[in-house]
C-alpha cells in the first residue's frame, strides 16, 4: 500500500502542494460541489520549524510559476499568522490607563493570573467575531492575492480555536482558496465524522467543511 502523502518526507509534500495550489483546478475552485474552498495542510507538531521554512519556500516558488488561468503569472499567497496578528491587535489597542497599551497590561498580569482567568481574558480581548475575523477581512480587502495561508494555529491555542476561525471565515474568505496549516491531524471516520486533532492529541472540535489538501488531486 502506498504511503499517504501527509506521511511522506517534507520534500514530497512540498512538491504535492506546489502541484495542487499552482493548478488551474485549485485556483478556479473547480470540483468543490458547493463546498467551501477551505483546505487543511496537516503536519506533525515536531515539524513546526521545518514547516515554517517550507511555507516560506512555498510562497516563493508559487510566485515564480507560470499559471495559465492567471495569465501566465505566478500565484500570489497572502500569509496570515494568527499569533502575529493577535499580538498586533493587542499592541494597537489602548489599555485601561492613559498612554498604556493592552499588550503591555497583559504581559504585566500574566505571571500572577490564574490560567483559567488569563484564558478568559484573552478570549474576550481577541474575540474571533469581533476582532480576529474583521482584521483578516481587512487584509483580504487590502491585498491582491490568489490563495490565503493561515498559520500560527498551535501558538494561539486554546484562546483561538481553528474550527472557530474556519466557521467564522465562511462568509469572509469564500471567494479565494484558503489553506490552514494545522499542527495535528484532520481525521475522518464513519462513526465520528471529521475532526481537527491538535498536536495529534487534543480534540479541537468537529469540522466538516474543509478538504485535506494532501488528499486533493491536481
Amino acid at each position: 500500500m502506498n504511503q499517504k502523502i501527509s506521511q511522506q518526507p517534507l520534500a514530497s509534500r512540498f512538491e504535492h502542494l506546489i502541484q495542487v495550489i499552482g493548478s488551474d483546478r485549485f485556483l478556479q475552485m473547480r470540483g468543490l460541489n458547493n463546498d467551501l474552498p477551505f483546505y487543511i495542510c496537516e503536519f506533525r507538531a515536531v515539524e513546526a520549524f521545518e514547516m515554517q521554512r517550507m511555507q516560506r519556500q512555498l510562497i516563493s516558488s508559487l510566485a515564480n510559476l507560470s499559471v495559465p488561468c492567471l495569465g501566465g503569472r505566478g500565484v500570489r499567497a497572502l500569509d496570515i499568522n494568527l499569533y502575529d496578528l493577535s499580538i498586533e491587535l493587542l499592541q494597537a489597542r489602548e489599555g485601561s490607563s492613559d498612554g498604556s497599551r493592552l499588550w503591555d497590561e497583559i504581559l504585566t498580569v500574566e505571571a500572577n493570573v490564574e490560567k483559567d482567568n488569563l484564558l478568559e481574558l484573552l478570549q474576550n480581548v481577541l474575540s474571533i467575531e469581533d476582532y480576529i475575523i474583521p482584521a483578516i477581512g481587512e487584509r483580504l480587502q487590502q491585498t491582491d492575492f490568489d490563495v490565503l495561508f493561515l498559520s500560527g494555529i498551535g501558538e494561539v491555542f486554546p484562546y483561538i480555536r481553528s474550527h472557530n476561525v474556519l466557521n467564522n471565515l465562511q462568509s469572509t474568505a469564500k471567494d479565494k482558496p484558503t489553506v490552514l496549516f494545522f499542527p495535528g491531524e484532520y481525521r475522518h471516520s464513519l462513526e465520528q465524522g471529521a475532526s481537527l486533532e491538535l498536536f495529534g492529541l487534543l480534540h479541537d472540535d468537529k469540522y466538516y467543511r474543509a478538504f485535506n489538501i494532501f488528499e486533493t488531486q491536481v
